[in-house]
C-alpha cells in the first residue's frame, strides 16, 4: 500500500475513534463515511439502508459478477480507560472497544485500492453496516432489501483479533463465531420493610440463588463434548437501603455452536425461573430478546478467502472458533461468503475486545484493506 494512503487511513481511523457513534446512533459516522467515499471519487452511494447503513457501488463493464464487502460502524457503551491518546474518545461513556472504527476505514481503504486498479471488472458493493453490537443491523439491512436492491453473488467480512499476530489472517473451516441470544430474568416479589422480611417475598435473595443456579446449566445440563456459555452481565433491583425490593431484573447472554445446545440452555433458564417461584414464592419469568446465528463459512468462498489471505499476508487455518457472536452471520444466511479474522497483535495491557483499554492497531489497516480488495478481485474472477 502506498504510504500516503496508509497515513490517510490511519488519520481517518483515529478520527472515528475520537468520535464514536453508539449502536443506532451512527448518523455522524455514516455521514463521515459518505464524505470520505466522495473524496475517493465514489459517487454511487445510497444512505439510510436499514437505519444508518450506507451502500456504495463500484462498477466496471466486462462482467456480470458481483461481490459484497462489509464493514461495521457502531461503538459500545463503554467509558474509555485513561489512555494518553490524542485520539481518545471524546464522547462520554462511548468508545470503539471492538475495532469497528478500523473495520470501517479498512473498507474505505479497499475501495481506494480497487479504484486505483484497472485489473478487474464487475460490481463491488461496499456495505457499511450499523448496529452490529446487538442492534440487529444486518437483519435491518436485509429487511430493507439489501440483497434485492444491491445484488451480490458473494459477501465477505472480517474482524480484528487481539492475541493473533499483527496482520495474520485466520480462515476457519466451518464455524467462525457462535450463535448468541440475550435474555432477561424478571423476578417479582413483595416489597416491604427490611426489618420485617417475613412479610415480604424477597427477589434479591431469589436473584442470588438464580445467579448460582444459572452457572450450573452448562456444567450439569450440557454434554461435556458440547460448547455453551451462560453469562449474567447486569442486575438491577431495589430503591432504598431499608426496603426489601419489589423486583429484580437479571440480564445475560448465552452462546452456543449448535441449535440443540441453544434449546438446552433456554430450557435450563426456564427451569431456574420455575424453581425460584416454588422455592421463594416470587413470580419469575425469562424473556429471550433474540440474537444471531452461528457464523459459518461457505466452502467455496472459504477457500477463495484462504487464497486471498495467503496472497497478501500470513495465513492460519488451525484456529478454533470463538464463542463471541457476529451479526455478519445474517448475511451468510442470505448469500454465500466467508468471514475471517485478522490479527490485531498483543492483547496484553487491556487490548482485548470490549475492554476499556482496547485500541485498534493501525498497522493492520494495509493488510485488511489489501485482503478485502484481493478477495473482491478473486470473487469477480480477475486476480491482480
Amino acid at each position: 500500500m502506498d504510504p500516503t494512503l496508509a497515513e490517510t487511513l490511519t488519520r481517518w481511523r483515529r478520527h472515528l475513534h475520537a468520535n464514536p457513534g453508539l449502536t443506532h446512533h451512527e448518523g455522524a459516522t455514516a455521514a463521515q463515511v459518505v464524505e470520505w467515499l466522495k473524496e475517493l471519487g465514489i459517487t454511487d452511494i445510497t444512505q439510510h439502508v436499514g437505519g444508518h447503513g450506507v451502500v456504495a457501488t463500484l462498477q466496471r463493464s466486462g462482467s456480470n459478477r458481483s461481490v459484497g464487502l462489509r464493514g461495521d460502524m457502531d461503538a459500545l457503551p463503554i467509558e474509555e480507560a485513561g489512555q494518553d491518546l490524542p485520539w481518545r474518545s471524546t464522547v462520554s461513556g462511548v468508545m470503539h472497544a471492538c475495532g469497528h472504527d478500523g473495520h470501517t476505514v479498512a473498507l474505505l481503504g479497499a475501495a481506494a485500492l480497487l479504484m486505483a486498479d484497472q485489473n478487474w471488472s464487475g460490481t463491488v458493493r461496499l456495505v457499511f453496516q450499523p448496529a452490529e453490537e446487538g442492534g440487529g443491523g444486518a437483519a435491518s439491512m436485509i429487511k430493507d432489501g439489501l440483497f434485492h436492491r444491491f445484488p451480490m453473488d458473494q459477501i465477505y467480512g472480517w474482524h480484528n483479533w487481539p492475541g493473533l499476530a499483527t496482520g495474520t489472517i485466520a480462515v476457519h473451516e466451518d464455524a467462525v463465531m457462535a450463535a448468541g441470544d440475550r435474555f432477561e430474568i424478571a423476578i417479582e416479589g413483595h416489597a416491604g420493610h427490611a426489618a420485617l422480611p417475613h412479610l415480604t417475598r424477597d427477589p434479591v435473595v431469589a436473584a442470588g440463588h438464580a445467579i448460582v443456579a444459572c452457572q450450573s446449566i452448562v456444567a450439569r445440563s450440557l454434554d461435556p463434548m458440547d460448547t455453551g456459555v451462560v453469562s449474567l452481565t447486569t442486575i438491577h433491583g431495589g430503591e432504598a437501603q431499608n426496603q426489601i425490593a419489589a423486583r429484580v431484573d437479571i440480564l445475560g447472554s448465552m452462546r452456543f455452536l449448535r441449535d440443540e445446545v441453544g434449546e438446552q440452555i433456554r430450557s435450563g433458564l426456564r427451569r431456574v425461573a420455575a424453581g425460584l417461584e416454588v422455592t421463594f414464592g416470587v413470580n419469575a419469568s425469562v424473556a429471550f430478546r433474540g440474537g444471531v446465528p452461528v457464523t459459518r463459512n461457505h466452502a467455496g468462498p472459504r477457500e477463495m478467502a484462504a487464497e486471498a489471505a495467503a496472497a497478501v499476508s500470513a495465513l492460519r487455518r488451525d484456529i478454533p472458533p470463538a464463542m463471541t457472536g457476529e451479526d455478519f452471520s445474517r448475511f451468510l444466511q442470505e448469500v454465500p461468503g466467508a468471514f475471517v479474522w485478522i490479527g490485531n497483535g498483543s492483547a496484553e495491557g487491556g487490548r482485548e475486545l470490549h475492554n476499556p483499554g482496547y485500541d485498534f492497531n493501525d498497522d493492520v489497516l494495509p493488510v485488511a484493506s489489501g485482503f478485502l480488495a484481493e478477495i473482491a478481485r478473486r470473487s469477480l474472477g480477475r486476480s491482480a
